[in-house]
């Protein structure tokens, strides 16, 4: 957000062209999608607290190091695409190493929630950042506004590593009748449990091998699911901001105000997701608490971005953008919570599998979106996004969250055997 943002004014200072502007969007996402599985096995085997650390701190200083780019030097664009590339391939352990937490800490029956609070603070902090970055840049110039998101990436990293700890079993807060509540509803492979207590064991267990997860239907479905759903996130992230300012003709502070709306939509929707996931696959299953919300909800953002796309009012299309954001985000737990629950041990590797699917996704419309607005125009743009949207919802027909990679059923669901594939029955 931040770099979107001051995007208008690197441009400018550096003589970047547009495209140019967009490669320097995609390195981040390239280095970002090619360590994310790399990241969740470190975050398998290492455990989430530190590698969690250890991200948040390589992004503020990476963030930092975005602005230190000296004005005027000849190789500004190789330096700004090799910074932004390494700032991702740091980033890129976060949320593998977020999914591998939740599948350590959070009973099977309440992922949706937890990974819906995990996300809406994404909405949350991308909401906020508009205004905030706005107001630096107005005071104090562009690169004032990286330092300060640099500080609070360093601030947020450390305290993380203060307080969280890897396995609940480790954590001095909680109770036995806790600890007894959250194993029950693990999906952990029998390596992970003791057998003298049948808590967790400290080591990590036998880790699902690369040629199972690339030969799963459903890790396949999930990932090719995810990089239309990281393809149509990222117009949000890269591009709405300048969207708002250069075609729809709003000035800074309101495409600022405006900027804010799909992200805290985002915020909103995250959790809400979540729960109507959760309570529908307590009441009827995964099958629909998890694979349908989610093809529905992105078929749903589909919707919104087509009609979105055509409004003439520049405050109006940006509420109905907005409300394709929330509506795509209602959906996003679902995928972290399918990958925790088939993966166990190996969510990590898994998750962060899924999520290089969003990530080069998001790389090909950080180039892809401004190319196709220059020559067919924006409504183009946000009507491949519209088709994208629609092969995310198919892909989720092709899930089955009911059993794990390693072929034992997932506590608290049916056997894929008992169920109805959906939509017949």
């Amino acid at each position: 957000m931040n770099i979107s943002i001051a995007g208008s004014s690197i441009r400018g200072e550096y003589r970047f062209t547009n495209v140019e502007l967009g490669w320097i969007f995609s390195s981040f996402l390239v280095g970002y999608a090619l360590f994310q599985t790399v990241g969740g096995r470190l975050a398998d085997r290492l455990g989430p607290r530190r590698v969690l650390a250890a991200g948040v701190l390589w992004w503020g200083i990476f963030t930092a190091l975005t602005a230190a780019v000296p004005s005027g030097i000849a190789a500004a664009l190789v330096l700004f695409i090799s910074v932004r590339f390494l700032l991702g391939a740091g980033e890129a352990v976060i949320y593998p190493a977020s999914n591998q937490f939740v599948a350590r800490w959070i009973p099977t029956q309440e992922r949706g929630i937890a990974n819906g609070w995990i996300f809406a603070g994404v909405g949350a902090g991308a909401g906020f950042t508009p205004p905030l970055v706005t107001y630096i840049m107005l005071h104090h110039g562009w690169r004032a506004s990286f330092w300060v998101c640099a500080l609070i990436g360093i601030a947020s990293g450390t305290v993380w590593y203060l307080i969280a700890r890897d396995r609940p079993d480790q954590h001095p807060r909680v109770s036995q009748a806790e600890l007894r509540t959250i194993n029950s509803g693990l999906s952990l492979q029998k390596d992970d449990v003791s057998r003298n207590t049948g808590q967790p064991s400290s080591r990590p267990g036998t880790l699902v091998s690369w040629s199972t997860m690339l030969k799963s239907r459903d890790v396949m479905a999930v990932t090719v699911s995810y990089f239309c759903y990281g393809y149509v996130a990222w117009i949000f992230f890269s591009w709405f901001y300048i969207y708002l300012a250069t075609v729809r003709g709003l000035n800074l502070k309101a495409s600022a105000f405006y900027a804010m709306l799909p992200f805290l939509a985002m915020a909103a929707c995250c959790p809400l997701g979540g729960l109507i996931s959760d309570r529908l696959t307590r009441w009827r299953g995964a099958r629909l608490g998890r694979c349908g919300v989610a093809a529905v909800s992105i078929a749903l953002a589909a919707l919104f971005l087509l009609f979105g796309s055509e409004v003439g009012s520049a405050r109006l299309a940006s509420l109905v953008l907005a409300g394709g954001a929330g509506a795509l985000y209602l959906s996003q737990s679902s995928f972290w919570s399918v990958t925790a629950d088939i993966a166990g041990p190996s969510s990590g590797s898994v998750s962060g599998f899924m999520n290089m699917g969003a990530q080069f996704g998001g790389a090909l419309t950080a180039s892809l979106t401004p190319a196709i607005a220059t020559r067919f125009g924006w409504t183009a743009s946000f009507l491949v996004a519209a088709a994208l949207c629609g092969v995310g919802a198919l892909a989720w027909l092709f899930v089955d969250p009911a059993r794990t990679l390693a072929g034992e059923n997932i506590p608290g669901t049916q056997p894929a055997a008992a169920r109805a594939p959906m939509g017949q029955g």
